[in-house]
């Protein structure tokens, strides 16, 4: 297994359960990269709404957004990995704000994928209950933005290996 190095800094986005936080950490590590968990820069406030069922409301993002970009912002030109749902164009653009050259990688997957792996999930406060919230929410990359959409069917190896393979065809970032 080949580790290349890059110096993008990847977005691994996707709804609850397509598996960012397995993924990200697989891809940073054959990117040569830092790995930085999306759901540690969530306030307390926003775990204790998600645990109880409640969907976060875009204020309730914006902070949470804006720490994950000052992280991203830090690893500019260096490269690095974190994850974040990202489900809104809007959430993409304020990363982008903060982290011009980030690039986002899609977990994609059917919701009946997803829900089986979120059921057999442990100790994660995102219910399954949620996830209706999330599809509706979503709003996939468009042509504009810089990323690719990888599916999330098969082990967490080929998943990584299909992600890796795509960020090869994305140009070098602008320094």
């Amino acid at each position: 297994m080949q580790q290349l190095h890059t110096p993008h800094v990847v977005v691994v986005m996707g709804v609850a359960g397509t598996g960012k936080t397995t993924i990200g950490p697989l891809l940073a590590a054959r990117l040569g990269v830092p790995y930085a968990e999306g759901d540690d820069f969530h306030p307390p406030a926003n775990i204790a709404k998600m645990t109880a069922g409640t969907p976060l409301t875009d204020d309730d993002r914006w902070p949470w957004l804006d720490a994950i970009g000052g992280w991203a912002h830090g690893r500019a030109g260096l490269g690095g990995v974190v994850s974040s749902s990202a489900l809104k164009r809007s959430y993409r653009d304020r990363l982008r704000a903060a982290a011009p050259g980030v690039v986002f990688v899609h977990l994609t997957g059917s919701r009946e994928l997803i829900e089986d792996r979120m059921s057999h999930r442990q100790g994660h406060f995102m219910p399954t209950a949620l996830l209706d919230s999330q599809f509706a929410t979503l709003q996939p990359l468009e042509p504009d933005e810089a990323g690719v959409a990888v599916d999330v069917a098969g082990s967490p190896e080929e998943i990584a290996e299909r992600a890796v393979n795509a960020l090869t065809d994305l140009p070098e970032p602008a320094q």
